[in-house]
């Protein structure tokens, strides 16, 4: 490049890359058109490299803060902490690098490290923070006067102060919106709901059903099963569709085994027998496959309902940038069509999903939320469901007679015992659920191995590729990590990662974040799928919503999927599920935990089991971690 002239980047033009060798004017000017468009990204770069920091960085950094990140970086080196996996190490290093001399008393640094705090409090589910437990941990990163730095933070547009029923808390301006919007939306569908079907509005809240003699049409008849045999809707069932045709905003939950695909699937056909149009979706592409499958009609992700766009950001003028996320086409300007809206996992949404939905959603829309309560809360942050249960501002329906006996009745009553916190002994001579001893995590991988790759195709009949590994953890002999190379190398062992980004035709994957924007389908965080071709540096997977082609940075939110955690598993079921518990899981046991895990089964379940009698402490006294909301206390601030 030397010999043409160009020793930085304001040396690049289309003269000087057409005087390269065997480069012409037009693909001179293809490569300035390239150049141009990852400027914003060399830029970054220069300025990571120059601070030891990885060139991988920049790249994150354009897509958060936009083509102008160089120079707000140079601003303000401590917006770097706005990218997940950066510590405060980099952030300060990046600082010392642009501006010699820079003290730990910097007021930039201070303000952006309560954001930073607050952030690391949403990667646990919380949309608050306790100034006491901010002040905390501020002074643990040497900020000298932790209350002037809140005061500063709170000065700005990322952070606010929020007062609920525990006091005065401290939240990032993002989640506090996203919590103000969803309260606003529920009161808003559930002020003046016109009814469907002949069903009369009535005005109960909380777990209080609607009077089953509101309702014009005969619910009696519903058949949809979840083991697809005929069965008649119980009353309690009626009341959930009963709520749903009555009311703007409703709920059902239950666990495995009650009935609720049967009553979704009822409050499907009525909605269409009354000539009004319904939509269905999940968070994952696999779970909207199977509420598509057991309702008989289409069901999408809700990413793909809303329209899902790359994110977008802003920058606010005071040093602070906004990251609003993923946007969505659907909205106040151009609303959800359908009359009726049913949401199934919605123990998966988390409060900036749950947002843009409500806020697609017009007036006169019924709103139908379905899910399992006892299940863990969302990945991101926020525990939508289990607030707006407890708030009573909506009618509720809780589902608890098992139906699903024959196909699915020792894993539903194991389910249904530990959802309770009980840890019962298994009765399956057919060998539905199987309990299988280990000591130690080598054991646990061992078992592990043998039982997907040998057991149970071999004695059940039921084949690897239906066959999913779930563990609490990713490190360790029984952790994610570990496993994948293990079942890779009995699976798909062909290929032994060589082809793009370690993966191979056959291999199975999960992914690790969101991405709506892949095309022809995009996938959400937590779906499985296996990959189908390998080239150019395009990786073809199959999902449960269909084909994706992965690349660029997208690749690198893709991981092996043999084995995955129970967050990840979360919204999807499987034939049949290996769940191994090793004694490096002991600390994130809960209740929530081993029940979701248990419920990822349809027809067979392995537990190989290595955590002791800690097991059973968990399930009995570990239920809900709790997360720090203010939705619950604006749900019932705003009770007429």
């Amino acid at each position: 490049m030397s010999a043409a002239g160009i020793h930085a980047p304001h040396d690049v033009t289309v003269e000087r890359l057409a005087s390269l060798p065997k480069v012409g004017r037009r693909r001179a000017e293809r490569l300035l058109s390239g150049f141009i468009a990852a400027r914003s990204s060399y830029e970054v770069a220069e300025l990571m490299l120059a601070a030891n920091l990885s060139a991988r960085l920049a790249s994150r950094a354009v897509d958060i803060f936009g083509s102008d990140a160089a120079r707000l970086l140079r601003d303000d080196p401590w917006r770097l902490l706005q990218l997940r996996t950066v510590s405060v190490a980099d952030a300060d290093a990046l600082a010392r690098c642009l501006i010699p001399g820079v003290q730990p008393s910097d007021a930039r640094r201070s303000r952006a490290l309560v954001g930073y705090v607050l952030a690391q409090a949403a990667d646990g589910g919380h949309t608050l923070g306790s100034p006491e437990q901010v002040i905390l941990d501020l002074e643990l990163h040497r900020v000298a006067d932790p209350a002037r730095a809140i005061v500063d933070a709170c000065a700005g547009e990322s952070v606010e102060s929020v007062t609920v029923s525990t006091g005065s808390m401290l939240a990032l301006t993002r989640y506090a919106q996203a919590e103000r919007e969803i309260t606003a939306s529920i009161h808003r569908l559930s002020a003046a709901p016109s009814a469907i079907g002949g069903v009369q509005a009535a005005a109960p809240r909380g777990r209080a059903a609607v009077d089953q003699q509101a309702a014009g049409t005969d619910l009696s008849q519903g058949c949809e099963a979840d083991d697809n045999r005929p069965h008649r809707l119980d009353p309690v069932q009626r009341d959930a569709v009963n709520n749903a045709l009555a009311h703007g905003v409703s709920v059902l939950t239950g666990g495995p085994g009650t009935g609720k695909s049967r009553t979704v699937a009822t409050v499907v056909r009525e909605v269409e027998r009354a000539g009004r149009s319904i939509a269905l979706a999940a968070p994952t592409g696999r779970a909207a496959k199977r509420l598509a499958e057991l309702c008989d009609v289409e069901a999408t992700t809700i990413h793909r309902l809303l329209g899902a766009q790359p994110r977008t950001t802003s920058d606010d003028g005071d040093g602070s940038t906004v990251d609003f996320g993923a946007g969505f086409a659907r909205g106040p300007a151009w609303p959800l069509d359908q009359d009726v809206v049913v949401v199934d996992e919605a123990s998966m949404l988390d409060v900036e999903l749950a947002a843009a939905l409500l806020r697609a959603c017009p007036d006169g829309t019924h709103l139908m939320f379905v899910g399992d309560s006892a299940q863990l809360p969302s990945i991101g942050p926020g525990q939508v469901l289990a607030d707006l249960i407890g708030s009573g501002v909506v009618p509720v329906v809780e589902l608890s007679t098992l139906y699903r006996q024959d196909a699915g009745g020792a894993i539903a009553r194991l389910a249904t015992a530990v959802r309770g916190g009980e840890l019962s002994p298994v009765e399956s001579p057919d060998r539905e659920v199987v309990i299988v001893p280990a000591r130690g995590s080598a054991d646990c991988a061992h078992r592990v191995v043998q039982l997907m790759t040998d057991s149970i195709p071999r004695v059940l009949g039921i084949p690897a590729e239906q066959v999913q590994v779930v563990t609490p953890v990713h490190r360790g002999a029984a952790g994610t990590i570990e496993l994948n190379i293990a079942l890779k190398a009995k699976l798909n062992p062909s290929g032994v990662g060589r082809g793009f980004g370690r993966f191979d035709p056959g291999d199975r994957v999960v992914a690790t974040a969101n991405h709506p924007e892949v095309t022809p389908v995009g996938f959400a965080n937590g779906e499985v799928g296996v990959v189908t071709a390998v080239a150019q540096k395009v990786l073809t997977i199959d999902f449960g919503s269909g084909p994706a082609e992965v690349s660029g940075k997208a690749v690198s939110d893709i991981s092996h999927g043999w084995a995955i955690t129970v967050h990840r598993a979360q919204g999807s079921e499987f034939r049949a599920v290996i769940v191994v518990l090793p004694p490096e899981g002991v600390r994130m046991l809960s209740r929530p935990l081993v029940y979701t895990a248990l419920t990822r089964a349809q027809r067979h379940l392995s537990v190989v089991h290595g955590c002791g009698p800690a097991l059973v402490r968990s399930v009995r006294d570990i239920g809900s971690k709790p997360r720090r909301t203010a939705l619950l206390d604006l749900l019932r601030a705003q009770v007429p």
